[in-house]
Order: structure tokens, then C-alpha cells, then sequence
């Protein structure tokens, strides 16, 4: 019998084009995006910022250069970002804020990815002995807390918070979809009263590479300097950006079943001894799975078939999206079973 293929549980991001992706791609119009040329390019962005509620849009290679460029345009060097704690721009962007922009992180706690008003508020700094705040930042869904999404309430005192103390707001919208989707709202209620926006194609929505970022003409303009500066200008990338506009086309739809999918997968570690998930926090499209030795355990998963990623000492993370099916969920979670037995077995003293 043949070896069945892994599935593959690491993130969202290791989808690979399907065949109407990959024919958009083949016919798309390019030009030279460097030169403002390309009109595929144009035409994406055209339509993120419609859907988003903002003036302009600026195509990026990767989430991580657009939400850089934006820190960069919204706050000045020497001051604080004040942003959940767990925030991608500060766990994953390898100190970038600091590297590039001179800027200072300034986590507040989250309990499943939300801060606490009163929190954000007491982290603002106007004393001549600190460095000074200089911007918000939310990210929805948080990521590190497990997919979770922001509750509207909460992004609205937020918003306002900043508006009432001067201080510009940029959303790390790379999984917004799922927390529109999750919410049942459109997308341009979780994105228009930003300063900026960061939309990431190439997670959930299915694209190969890619993010938008969105806010006023002015803002972008400066964002396209940070861009260029960055090593983000590019050619004829149409051919990225018609992956892109097929993903906004048919990816959204898609983003449900992926939940109800990580929620089925969450539901069968309930049941498995060893293994434990917090089924408040399973909200998207994420399952974080706690487990001791969580490294040696997505080892004996691979093993066994199934490609997760360690968090940390005691967590793994599972992540659906569209080439898990229902069949994939349930082949994953008799893998998890056998895979926990193995584990609890192999700590047992000899």
C-alpha cells in the first residue's frame, strides 16, 4: 500500500495554488510595479482598499514588510508601540521595530489575545523620563493566543483610546477574513477606522505570497518610501497580484469550513488522555494543544503523519485551512490519539 501524504497542521501559509489560481496567474496582465505599471497589481489594490474602507492600498511581498512600513509611518523614532502581548510585530518580526524604525515595544497583557482598556490606557507614557508612546497596534486574530478574534466592543475602546490620546492605530490584519468571518460582519467593520491596515493573502485566503496594506493616500505614500527602502519594490508581479484577487474572490468562502473544522479536530483532543485544549479559545481556524515535552510530541506526530509546530515547551499548534478536509480531520485525530499514547508511554520511568 502506498504511504498516505501528511497532513499538513503547521499553519495556514503551506496551501498551494489550485488550478483556477494557477490559470489566473499564467493570464495575468503585468507591468513594471516599480514604475506603477502593472495593472493587476493596481487592480488589487484597488479593490482591498474598497473592501476595506480606506482611501489607497500598497501591495507588499510579505506581512512582515507591511506591518514594518507602517510603524515606521506612524510613529517616530525613540517613542513606544503599545500592542497586545504575544503580538506578531513584536514575537515574530525579530525585533524589526527596533532594528528599522528606532521604535521601542511596549506589550500589554492579553488573556486570549485582549487586552484590558485600563491596561492599554496605563501603558501610555507622556513623562519626560520615558520614552514617549507613538502608536497602537492590534492584532485580529491574535495568534499566539490561538486564533482568537477581538471582540468588537473591545477594537472600538481601543480605536477611541487613541483618537483621545493622539495616537495613531494600526491593525496587523493578516487573519482579519477569519475574524470577519467568525464575527459574521463585513470585512470593512473590522478595518475602516484604522490608520492602517495590514491583509494578508497568503494565510487563510490561499494565495502564495503577498500582503496589502491600506489607509489614506498620505500614509501610503509614505509607506511606499519604506517599501522601496525595505527591498520591497518589485517587477512584474502581477503574476502575484492575480493570485491575490482570485484569493479575494473565492478564499473568504472557504474560511467557515475551516473553522468548523479546527473546532471539530479541537474537539477530538478533548477526549484524548494526555492532551489538552481550551475549547473558549478555539474561535478560528487555530487549535493549541497543551502537552508536555510539546517539541518530542510534534516529532512523534510527523512520525506518525501528521505536521504540526511546537510553541514552546508545552504547546502545539494545529492550523486548518483549505486542503484539510473532513476526512483529513478525522484521519488527524486518530493520529493524535495513537501519537499520545506513544508519548505518555515513552515518559513513563523504565
Amino acid at each position: 500500500m502506498p504511504a498516505m501524504d501528511p497532513i499538513d497542521l503547521r499553519s495556514d501559509t503551506v496551501t498551494r495554488p489550485d488550478e483556477p489560481m494557477r490559470a489566473a496567474m499564467a493570464a495575468a496582465e503585468v507591468g513594471d510595479d516599480v514604475y506603477g505599471e502593472d495593472p493587476t497589481v493596481r487592480r488589487l489594490e484597488a479593490v482591498v482598499a474598497e473592501r476595506t474602507g480606506h482611501e489607497a492600498a500598497l501591495f507588499f511581498p510579505t506581512g512582515t514588510m507591511s506591518n514594518q512600513a507602517a510603524l515606521a509611518t506612524l510613529a517616530g523614532r525613540g517613542t513606544e508601540v503599545i500592542l497586545p502581548a504575544g503580538g506578531h510585530v513584536y514575537e515574530y518580526e525579530i525585533g524589526a521595530m527596533s532594528l528599522i524604525s528606532g521604535l521601542t515595544p511596549r506589550p500589554v497583557p492579553a488573556p486570549g489575545g485582549v487586552p484590558n482598556l485600563q491596561d492599554i490606557r496605563n501603558a501610555v507614557h507622556r513623562s519626560p523620563h520615558q520614552a514617549p508612546t507613538g502608536m497602537l497596534v492590534i492584532e485580529n486574530t491574535h495568534n499566539k493566543a490561538g486564533g482568537t478574534v477581538v471582540p468588537l466592543d473591545v477594537q472600538d475602546a481601543w480605536i477611541a483610546l487613541g483618537r483621545d490620546e493622539g495616537l495613531p492605530v494600526h491593525l496587523d490584519g493578516a487573519r482579519v477574513y477569519n475574524a470577519a468571518v467568525a464575527l459574521g460582519v463585513p470585512l470593512d467593520r473590522l478595518t475602516r477606522d484604522f490608520d492602517t491596515v495590514s491583509v494578508c493573502l497568503s494565510k487563510g485566503l490561499g494565495a502564495p505570497a503577498g500582503t496589502v496594506l491600506a489607509g489614506s493616500k498620505e500614509h501610503l505614500a509614505t509607506a511606499h518610501r519604506y517599501r522601496k527602502a525595505l527591498g520591497g519594490g518589485m517587477r512584474q508581479v502581477g503574476v502575484l497580484a492575480a493570485a491575490g484577487l482570485d484569493a479575494l474572490e473565492r478564499g473568504p468562502d472557504r474560511l467557515a469550513d475551516d473553522h468548523r473544522r479546527a473546532r471539530q479536530l479541537a474537539e477530538h483532543v478533548t477526549n484524548i488522555e494526555g492532551l489538552t485544549v481550551d475549547l473558549g479559545r478555539v474561535q478560528t481556524n487555530m487549535v493549541y494543544v497543551t502537552v508536555d515535552d510539546a517539541p518530542a510530541f510534534a516529532a512523534r506526530l510527523a512520525e506518525h503523519g501528521v505536521l504540526a509546530n511546537a510553541m514552546g515547551v508545552d504547546q502545539v499548534r494545529l492550523v486548518t485551512h483549505h486542503h484539510i478536509d473532513d476526512a483529513a480531520i478525522e484521519r488527524a485525530g486518530r493520529v493524535l490519539a495513537d501519537a499520545a499514547a506513544a508519548h505518555a508511554g515513552a515518559s513513563q520511568p523504565a
